[in-house]
């Protein structure tokens, strides 16, 4: 008989997601995202609210980066084989009742790490732009595993992996640039974007953030 196969992955105990560096975005650092994309800053502060509620950080003790895991996604990159078996975290299409929301995501993704860590890793988006790590890539890592070390790092490394993210998109950088909600909207949640209000959430956020810099 051969041997049994068991997952080749780690337990996501074995990660220390801790933030490191847990100081907010300082002014400076929006200026010079929105510099580089040629964007008005109030849009980045605008998708930094809608994402992640403006933090890219969960709150003390927690202190870990501001996750969201997506079954559907898991189910993809796993070719469906939990589907039947962890039906929590592994579902053939986007779910929204699943999502257990705030730290308690750690769980559904620990519970996949065990199953497949890069998959897991892929699975969930992190910070404060709330980017997907399947965009390691685009975001200018070598594997997932460099994406949500810089994740976990500080907000100005999620912001750095966002900027990159969106050059990488033409059509969304003109989304953003020009303030086409919808189709920023779009580009960036998906097609579900109206069920969850999305672009009107981001054009009262962008309203908002533009009236506070004109004041000061």
């Amino acid at each position: 008989m051969g041997e049994t196969q068991t997952p080749q992955a780690t337990p996501a105990t074995t990660i220390n997601f801790t933030g490191i560096n847990l100081g907010p975005l300082a002014d400076p650092d929006f200026v010079d995202a929105a510099q580089s994309l040629g964007c008005a800053v109030a849009a980045i502060k605008a998708v930094a609210e809608v994402e992640a509620a403006g933090t890219g950080f969960f709150k003390q003790p927690d202190n870990r980066p501001k996750i969201l895991f997506e079954a559907h996604l898991f189910s993809k990159f796993t070719a469906k084989k939990y589907d039947a078996s962890h039906p929590a975290i592994s579902s053939p299409k986007w779910n929204q009742a699943l999502y257990k929301r705030g730290p308690a995501e750690y769980d559904r993704l620990g519970q996949a790490m065990q199953l497949d860590r890069a998959a897991a890793l892929k699975s969930a988006s992190w910070g404060k732009f709330q980017i997907l790590g399947m965009h390691y890539g685009t975001c200018g890592y070598a594997d997932v595993e460099g994406f949500v070390k810089a994740q976990c790092d500080s907000e100005r490394a999620q912001l750095d992996a966002f900027v990159k993210f969106i050059k990488a998109n033409p059509k969304m950088h003109a989304a953003l640039r020009e303030q086409r909600w919808d189709e920023f909207a779009l580009r960036y949640n998906g097609t579900g974007y109206k069920q969850n209000k999305y672009d009107t959430k981001l054009a009262a956020a962008f309203a908002k953030h533009s009236a506070v810099g004109a004041g000061q």
